[in-house]
């Protein structure tokens, strides 16, 4: 059965202008590498296809046991632009939950 990261992580996010930005973080030390392995600019831009249409970032903040997931032309326009009805990067913060986690070897 496959796990999502809402199983092991928490998210904080935001948004300026058309960009997002999405803190996901690990519930513990130990559910840190599924997250680096599971949050992927590859892994992110499937999720959301269509609606992120600039580069996706992803650094690693290893001192804090999170990924920062930074998201380029993801709103449409800005949030004052945009015609989505549900567009704010605490939605899309959310919506990143939904990835599945990644098995490996721990």
């Amino acid at each position: 059965m496959s796990r999502t990261l809402s199983e092991i992580a928490y998210v904080r996010s935001g948004d300026k202008g058309d960009t997002v930005t999405i803190g996901v973080i690990a519930r513990t030390h130990a559910d840190y590498s599924a997250v680096k392995r599971s949050v992927t600019p590859d892994r992110v831009r499937a999720l959301f296809g269509d609606w992120v249409r600039g580069p996706v970032h992803v650094y690693e903040m290893d001192n804090i046991d999170s990924v920062v997931v930074y998201m380029e032309a993801a709103l449409g326009g800005g949030a004052t632009r945009t015609l989505r009805l549900d567009q704010t990067g605490k939605a899309l913060g959310n919506a990143i939950l939904r990835l599945s986690v990644e098995p490996g070897n721990e």
